[in-house]
């Protein structure tokens, strides 16, 4: 009985411990809560350390306590009381600016939770250039595209969508629930020079904790993408201008490589 009791001593305090998973899996709660590494992108108060991208346009974006979602009564809206609190919302009608960090990043593991209204859309680019699209795909019969949610979405060259990379399945949930992104991005590199010998990857991306992509190679930035070249660092963009959508937990961490266990 003693030698068993000091086992358990001994293995509480590593049971206590942040662990290395990383390999590219959901473990129940979200990341940032069992692994190591892992910082916040909001302060759980107000909206600093991050812009509006257009600085000519009124910025709608507010933070909050909570989200309402009214299925009966108003299934194309979400409702926030504008007040210091943890959550984001982008404004009363979700037609406002995008949202672009102060802080430019380069390669990193993203992740995050966001809430759509019925039928809403907006999307997350890392550097500013490259979409995760969000779409409100719940329900959805008909083959991905790369329109949908979980989607790298496509360019856009000569009037026409080029590219991009539909989601390995529809992982959507109902409008009105919290979802998660959790994101691996590899950033484009450049020799001395400045220029491009490598473009940016999509190493990973978990939607609901399902895997929708899997090392995806971005040969430039996707439609909507912020009016700045690809570079080793950029900002991280969240869409705000094509209805309501909220977000929350957004969380960075340096990029590791992905454990095949």
């Amino acid at each position: 009985m003693r030698t068993a009791l000091a086992t358990l001593v001994l293995l509480l305090p590593l049971a206590a411990q942040k662990v290395q998973l990383n390999d590219g899996e959901a473990h129940g709660d979200p990341p940032f809560l069992i692994e190591e590494g892992w910082r916040p992108l909001l302060n759980g108060k107000d909206l600093s350390g991050w812009r509006a991208q257009d600085a000519s346009r009124p910025n709608e974006w507010f933070t909050t306590t909570g989200i309402r979602f009214e299925r009966l009564l108003s299934p194309t809206r979400l409702l926030g009381v504008p007040t210091q609190g943890p959550r984001i919302l982008n404004g009363p009608t979700g037609r406002t600016v995008n949202l672009v960090t102060e802080e430019k990043l380069g390669d990193v593991e993203l992740y995050l939770e966001f809430m759509l209204s019925k039928g809403s859309n907006s999307g997350v680019y890392l550097h500013g250039l490259y979409e995760i699209q969000i779409f409100d795909s719940y329900g959805s019969t008909e083959p991905m595209k790369t329109s949908d949610g979980g989607a790298v979405y496509h360019r856009w060259i000569d009037n026409k969508g080029v590219g991009g990379s539909a989601p390995s399945r529809n992982a959507s949930r109902a409008a009105g629930q919290w979802q998660s992104y959790q994101i691996w991005f590899r950033a484009p590199r450049f020799d001395a020079s400045g220029k491009k010998i490598d473009n940016a990857r999509f190493l990973r991306v978990l939607h609901n904790g399902l895997s929708v992509q899997n090392d995806v190679e971005l040969e430039g930035p996707t439609r909507a993408h912020m009016p700045i070249p690809e570079a080793p660092l950029n900002p991280i963009m969240l869409q705000g201008d094509h209805g309501p959508v909220a977000f929350k937990n957004i969380y960075v961490r340096p990029l590791r490589p992905i454990i095949n266990r």
